[in-house]
């Protein structure tokens, strides 16, 4: 079998209604796949005025919106409707990508025709509730997640770290690596531009902390905003950039605010807002990738993260920047001060750092699920001549 023969049916919990770093995978996954003659078919909620056009066909699902998080989604059930496309399609294989309702249906749907199943983990959803004073949830949902990451044929993470997690969890032992990839022509230290800088009232001498993601609470804002204030306490001079929005946005400008936020961007903005940066924070506990510290990498930044999921495995800690113990505000303010105070180091590590992003090429990353695909159609066709 061959790349060219799959027939890939996908579900998402959002494909492309909210521009996050997962979906932008699945899409560029799906891109890839279409050039290699693959057919795939995409199962997901749709709305009005998505953040961007879909890659490839897709169909839509029925959703409710998440209380307390209208912009997301729930995937409700299989309609008919979409029942007798899934059956006209006649896919050789599953993947699934969010824990949600119609993922448990899907999979059931699979199993009951004997098609494999290929979960892929995105993000830490167990870890979320910890942000929103609901941690006692949390074994709840990681049972619920082994529930349906046993009944699938196997996962594919985005690092290592993330599949020991898996494994340590019980979630399922067959487990590849779905890295991720950088897009070169939009994060590379070329970019770099004073005038933008000056643009935003910010000093070509001035050290330029800076963060991007989605502003949502899960991505350590507290920690990032409570670190701030900590270099401010200790008289350590720089300045502070925001790239990104959510619903999260009014409540860190009202924590710092002396900071400079820019908004949502995206291609050759971004890419020139994160190269004019000196270096990253991201003290984020719920990638599972860490897709914001290889775009920084990219871009010749040094990188000061959490020593969790993701990160620990791009950044390496005291060459390319330094990982620190989640919620640490005192070490991780004193590690940002190294960089702060001594330009020479800020220098070497993100030399260092764009070395080690030069691994990773999308196309030959996402061969690797084409290649997990073709593997488990083999194991499941073996099994069911038994």
């Amino acid at each position: 079998m061959e790349t060219g023969d799959l027939r890939i049916a996908l579900f998402s919990g959002n494909y492309n209604y909210v521009r996050d770093g997962a979906n932008q995978a699945l899409n560029r996954l799906v891109g890839y796949l279409l050039r290699q003659g693959a057919q795939v078919r995409v199962y997901a909620p749709t709305v009005d005025e998505p953040a961007f056009p879909a890659t490839g066909d897709l169909v839509s699902v029925p959703s409710f919106a998440f209380p307390g998080r209208g912009e997301y989604r729930v995937p409700l059930l299989l309609s008919p409707r979409v029942r007798a496309d899934l059956k006209a399609f006649d896919p050789n294989v599953v993947q699934i990508s969010s824990p949600d309702f119609a993922a448990h249906r899907a999979v059931s749907w699979a199993r009951h025709r004997k098609i494999p199943v290929l979960a892929s983990v995105h993000t830490r959803f167990e870890t979320y509730f910890r942000y929103y004073n609901m941690a006692w949830l949390e074994p709840v949902v990681e049972a619920l997640l082994r529930r349906l990451y046993r009944r699938c044929d196997a996962l594919v993470a985005p690092s290592e770290s993330m599949a020991q997690v898996l494994r340590d969890q019980r979630m399922n032992y067959d487990i590849d690596i779905w890295s991720r990839g950088v897009d070169r022509e939009i994060f590379d230290p070329s970019h770099r531009s004073l005038e933008w800088r000056r643009s935003l009232g910010i000093g070509d001498d001035e050290v330029l902390v800076g963060f991007h993601s989605r502003l949502v609470m899960e991505k350590g804002l507290d920690v990032f905003s409570d670190t701030i204030d900590e270099l401010r306490r200790k008289g350590v001079q720089h300045r502070t950039l925001i790239v990104g929005d959510g619903p999260a946005r009014p409540w860190l400008e009202a924590r710092l605010p002396q900071a400079v936020f820019c908004g949502y961007m995206a291609g050759a903005d971004l890419g020139k807002a994160v190269a004019s940066m000196d270096v990253l924070f991201f003290p984020s506990t719920t990638e599972t990738f860490g897709n914001v510290s290889l775009e920084a990498m990219a871009s010749g930044l040094p990188v000061v993260a959490a020593a969790a999921t993701g990160s620990q495995n791009l950044v390496a800690n005291g060459r390319s920047g330094r990982l620190i113990r989640p919620g640490a505000v005192s070490q991780f303010a004193e590690a940002l001060q190294s960089y702060i105070e001594d330009p020479a180091l800020r220098r070497a590590h993100g030399e260092a750092g764009e070395r080690r992003s030069r691994d990773f090429s999308w196309d030959q990353i996402n061969q690797v699920v084409a290649d997990t695909y073709i593997r488990l159609i083999r194991q499941k066709s073996a099994l069911n001549r038994r």
